[in-house]
C-alpha cells in the first residue's frame, strides 16, 4: 500500500508538471503497466482530481482545469534537489538570506523523516573564490522588478547608474536620460546577472548589468516579446563588448587571437571577459586578472595556439610561464602517489 500511495504521489506531480502525457511515457516514467496507470489514474479521479484523457495515437492523460493540488507534491529526486538548490542560492543576491534560510526550513517540516534524512545528508557550506567575490551584488527587489516586466512583458523605465553605484544628475559627465526598453531575458554568467532588451524607440538590442538599473515606477506599455535562441544570448551577453562589464575592471588586461571558435571559447570563459569572432576557426579573447601572469595562465587553459598577444607584458608574462614550464624535468612526478 506504501508503494501504491507513493506512486499515486508521483503520478501527480507529474501530472502537474506539463500539459499533456502519453500513456506510453507515464508508464515508463512510474515503471508500471498501461493497466496499472489506468488503475492509479482512477484512484486519482476518485480522490476529487480531474484527470482528463486525450485523444489521439497512443492516447495519454493530462490535469483538468481547476485542479488543487496538495501544498507539496514532491517525488524524492525533486524534494533533495529543491534542498541543494537552496543551499547554493546565488551569493550575489542581496536581500534573499533570510528567505532562502526559511524556506529550506519550511521544505524539510514538510518531508517525511525519511526524506529529511536523504536531504540533510547534503549539508552544504558554499565557499566563495575570488572570481565571485568580482562579481558585483544585486538587489532583490531590482530583480522582482526586471522580473515582473519580462513576465507581464511590459516596458521597463530605468536609469543606469554608473560603476560605482550612483545615478549621475543632469550636467554630469555620465548623466544620460532614463532608459525605455523592453525587456526580454535575464542572464546569469560568471555570477553576474544582465538583462537583455530591446530599445523602445532605436529597436536596438542591448545588455545592461542588473546591479546598474535602477527601475522607475510604474509599469509601461504592453508589447509582443521575440524569441531568443541560446546562440543570441551567447552573442548578446558574452561575446558582447558593450555590455559595460569588461576586463577592464581588473588590474591588468590583455588580448590574444585563439584558434578556437568563438562559441566554444564564451563556454569557458572567465567573467568580465569579451569574445569577438573573427572567423568559424578563431575568435579574439580578452581576460582580465590580478596579475599578468594569472592572465597568461587564463589563456593556455584552452589549449590552443595563441597569436598577436598584447600588451607587451601579456607577451613577458608567456614567456616567463613557458620558461617555468620548460624547466620542470621529464618525469618529475614518476614514482608519486597523486590522489
Amino acid at each position: 500500500m506504501a508503494d501504491t500511495s507513493a506512486r499515486i504521489l508521483r503520478l501527480l506531480s507529474l501530472l502537474g508538471a506539463r500539459v499533456d502525457w502519453p500513456g506510453a511515457e507515464l508508464s515508463a516514467r512510474l515503471n508500471v503497466s498501461a493497466r496499472t496507470l489506468r488503475r492509479d489514474v482512477d484512484t486519482l479521479r476518485e480522490l476529487g482530481y480531474p484527470v482528463e484523457a486525450v485523444k489521439g495515437p497512443g492516447g495519454g492523460y493530462r490535469l483538468g482545469a481547476g485542479a488543487k493540488l496538495p501544498p507539496l507534491v514532491l517525488d524524492d529526486d525533486q524534494a533533495i534537489a529543491i534542498a541543494i538548490a537552496l543551499q547554493t542560492a546565488p551569493a550575489t543576491v542581496t536581500g534573499i538570506d533570510d528567505a532562502v534560510a526559511r524556506a529550506l526550513t519550511t521544505l524539510r517540516q514538510v518531508m517525511s523523516a525519511r526524506l529529511r534524512a536523504a536531504a540533510e545528508a547534503f549539508e552544504l557550506t558554499a565557499l566563495r573564490n575570488y572570481w565571485e567575490f568580482a562579481a558585483p551584488p544585486v538587489d532583490v527587489a531590482t530583480l522582482r522588478a526586471v522580473g515582473s516586466a519580462i513576465r507581464t512583458h511590459r516596458r521597463l523605465d530605468f536609469d543606469y547608474r554608473t560603476p560605482d553605484g550612483a545615478i549621475p544628475d543632469p550636467g554630469h559627465p555620465e548623466f544620460r536620460p532614463p532608459r525605455t526598453v523592453e525587456p526580454h531575458h535575464l542572464v546569469v554568467w560568471a555570477g553576474r546577472w544582465y538583462l537583455l532588451a530591446r530599445d523602445a524607440r532605436t529597436r536596438a538590442w542591448g545588455t545592461f548589468r542588473v546591479d546598474r538599473i535602477a527601475p522607475r515606477d510604474p509599469a509601461g506599455a504592453s508589447f509582443t516579446p521575440r524569441p531568443l535562441t541560446d546562440d543570441d544570448l551567447t552573442g548578446l551577453v558574452v561575446q558582447n563588448p558593450e555590455r559595460g562589464d569588461t576586463a577592464a575592471q581588473w588590474r591588468c588586461q590583455g588580448s590574444a587571437t585563439i584558434e578556437l571558435p568563438a562559441d566554444v571559447v564564451a563556454r569557458w570563459a572567465p567573467g568580465g571577459s569579451v569574445v569577438e569572432r573573427i572567423d568559424e576557426r578563431r575568435c579574439r579573447l580578452t581576460i582580465g586578472g590580478w596579475s599578468w601572469m594569472g592572465v597568461a595562465g587564463l589563456f593556455v587553459t584552452f589549449d590552443a595556439d595563441l597569436s598577436d598577444a598584447e600588451p607587451p607584458q601579456l607577451v613577458e608574462a608567456f614567456a616567463r610561464l613557458a620558461g617555468r614550464l620548460g624547466r620542470i624535468p621529464p618525469g618529475a612526478a614518476a614514482g608519486r602517489d597523486v590522489g
